[in-house]
């Protein structure tokens, strides 16, 4: 390989050469620049500049005006203006107007924005917000002629009762061609709101109506992250329904009939949704419709909606109708208590399980009935640790005792590596004759830890979905086991006063969860070449990097689940004769020298049985210093996965 080498103060051709073209497409791009991108930006400044000039003082105004109506407005100037009915129990507060009657303001008394927060969690805001969220509940006719209540009908309050189920409150409305809609509406004690509509036919014919129902929102949601599923879901004629926004937006509105059901949208913590009357039969649909203002300020409107089947309503007669609206937290057992009370179908769904739900659903379970026994969370993930390693103590036995195995017969492994080192398929098969003379297996100690794999994805996404882990303080410095330890060693703990990113997090428990990784290397069988044990050195520094952004509820959780390993695995190591010294010093030179003695006979044997089989085709030649050396150190590699020289300090 040649190298082409300037002596200082020399100027090297190729270099002068690369360094003009450097400067000739710089020169090129920068001309680009200025005519396709430069110019036709400061004539655009120029035209929006002259236009503005040349306004009279009523198309300025005219701008304004439509400047403000696509402007978001602020949520608390629409609630402070119209007549509006406040309502709530101690899970919520709420209002709405009498005007169009949508249910457009909706807070949550019991959970924060932030830890140790004052701000309430909002979940509906009128429209016109920045964060537009709301429901309706109304009529619709195919007849256009037929006056129904909409969004700028104004009710008359006939009772605002205390919007319990014993004292609803009573809305009415007119419309003037004999027609009367009232409203009885009512809230539980927990999340689920209670319309009752009746429409009475004072005409001399039938009418047909039909019962209609939504809920929209603006954008996407802006509440926490996570893994859960975010987006328009529903239960739909025996199928569980989950569109992505892009999916409504992209493609024509979904629309689908269906005997029974719910519809809604759901987030990580929290679901808006409509269920109708569980008797009839409906049509659910979600669409979409893109911000028509000339600015595009406001973001796409987002709706999931609910039609029942026609209702026909005699002359002199009256019809009613019962629609329910849950605007909550997804609590899996109040989800299942309004299912069994309403007939909902799957109603429990709305909390996103994942693929994994025969994992994900036993252990919520369990983490919840535990910290309903002690009342704290992080202690509950530790007893849910224990009962998920007494689940798997079995195959984790097989699994330590086929380690154990394996470097039992390490040395044995050296010989042939030594003998069959330069043929690959012998070696291979005399590795199978090994393992079925010694009786080792060594797949049954790798399907074991895959087996946790499924497990740990499992506890992280109860940790990371479970209403209930929010905001959940453990012990000490951890005061919400849903997000990242907040300590870090970079920052000093906390004493140094720099944010570090998500990254670097690395706080004592993952520090911890490091060390017991590090031990159960030293415990695991020396990896049989160089690319495995690069892999399992890096292995546990890479995982704690990882999951140092995770939250500190699911580190608890590994780091507890390597120390009950670490220690299920010594014993057996010891039980079966294979000696463990972790800490003490001493005890692991001797052990050491001793494989040391074991080491050296094994390459002597090895090196004369292989001289002898080829001394006939190598007769006359002696192995070199060096390649004994390096056979060596391929039995030392074979044995303890390490470079013993730098363990006897050579």
């Amino acid at each position: 390989m040649a190298f082409n080498y300037t002596p200082p103060g020399k100027n090297n051709p190729q270099d002068t050469r690369n360094m003009i073209i450097f400067g000739v497409v710089a020169i090129l791009l920068w001309l680009a620049y200025d005519h396709f991108v430069g110019k036709p930006n400061q004539q655009a400044l120029r035209a929006v500049q002259h236009a503005e000039a040349t306004m009279t003082p009523e198309q300025k105004a005219a701008r304004e005006e439509r400047l403000k109506a696509e402007l978001p407005v602020p949520r608390e100037d629409v609630l402070s203006k119209g007549e509006r009915l406040p309502f709530g129990n101690e899970n919520v507060a709420g209002s709405f107007s009498t005007t169009g009657n949508r249910f457009d303001d909706l807070s949550f008394r019991q959970y924060m924005t932030e830890l140790h927060g004052s701000k309430p969690v909002t979940l509906f805001s009128p429209a016109g917000t920045e964060h537009a969220h709301y429901a309706e509940i109304g009529w619709l006719s195919e007849d256009t002629e037929i006056k129904v209540p909409g969004r700028n009908t104004v009710w008359t309050v006939k009772d605002k009762g205390a919007f319990t189920a014993e004292k609803p409150a009573l809305l009415t409305w007119d419309n003037g061609q004999g027609l009367v809609f009232e409203r009885r509406m009512s809230i539980d004690s927990n999340y689920l709101i209670t319309v009752k509509q009746t429409v009475r036919n004072n005409t001399k014919q039938a009418v047909t109506v039909y019962p209609y129902a939504s809920v929209a929102r603006r954008g996407f949601p802006t509440h926490e992250k996570g893994p859960g599923y975010e987006g328009p879901l529903g239960f739909i004629d025996g199928e569980m329904e989950e569109i992505s926004y892009g999916d409504v937006a992209e493609e024509p509105a979904f629309s689908k009939a269906s005997k029974g059901g719910w519809i809604g949208f759901g987030e990580k913590y929290w679901l808006s949704a409509i269920i109708p009357d569980q008797k009839g039969s409906q049509t659910y649909r979600f669409s979409s419709k893109p911000n028509e203002g000339k600015l595009n300020l406001l973001k796409t409107l987002y709706q999931a909606d609910v039609r029942n089947d026609a209702i026909i309503i005699p002359a002199g007669d009256s019809a009613d109708n019962i629609t329910y609206l849950f605007g909550g937290a997804k609590k899996v057992n109040l989800l299942e208590q309004y299912e069994d009370q309403l007939k909902i179908p799957h109603f429990d769904l709305a909390v996103d399980f994942g693929v994994l739900y025969f994992l994900t659903r036993p252990l919520y379970f369990f983490l919840t009935l535990f910290n309903s026994w002690v009342g704290n969370f992080g202690i509950a993930i530790l007893m849910l640790t224990l009962l998920v390693r007494a689940a798997v103590f079995p195959l984790a036995n097989a699994s330590y005792r086929s380690f154990a195995k394996l470097r039992k017969v390490a040395p044995k492994m050296a010989e042939l590596k030594v003998k069959y080192g330069d043929d690959k398929p012998r070696m291979q098969q005399e590795l199978v004759k090994l393992y079925e003379t010694e009786k080792v297996n060594p797949m049954a100690g790798c399907f074991p830890l895959l087996l946790q794999i499924p497990i740990f994805f499992a506890v992280y996404k109860v940790i990371s979905i479970s209403i209930e882990m929010r905001h959940a303080p453990f012990f000490g410095w951890i005061h919400d086991l849903s997000v990242h330890d907040p300590l870090s060693i970079f920052n000093g703990f906390g004493m140094i006063p720099w944010d570090p990113p998500t990254l670097l997090m690395v706080g004592p428990w993952s520090i911890a969860m490091l060390i017991l990784m590090l031990l159960q290397k030293q415990l695991n069988p020396p990896p049989q070449d160089q690319i495995q044990k690069d892999i399992a050195n890096f292995m546990p520094w890479v995982i704690t990097f990882v999951l140092s952004s995770f939250p500190s509820g699911l580190v608890i959780y590994w780091t507890f689940s390597n120390l009950i390993s670490v220690i299920q695995q010594s014993y057996i190591m010891k039980s079966m004769g294979v000696p463990v010294y972790l800490f003490s010093p001493d005890k692991a030179i001797e052990h050491h020298n001793t494989h040391a003695n074991n080491l050296q006979e094994a390459t002597e044997r090895a090196k004369a049985e292989k001289e002898a089989k080829n001394a006939k085709k190598i007769e006359g030649t002696d192995v070199t210093d060096v390649k004994q050396v390096t056979e060596v150190k391929e039995v030392k590699e074979s044995l303890f996965g390490d470079d013993t020289d730098k363990k006897d300090g050579k």
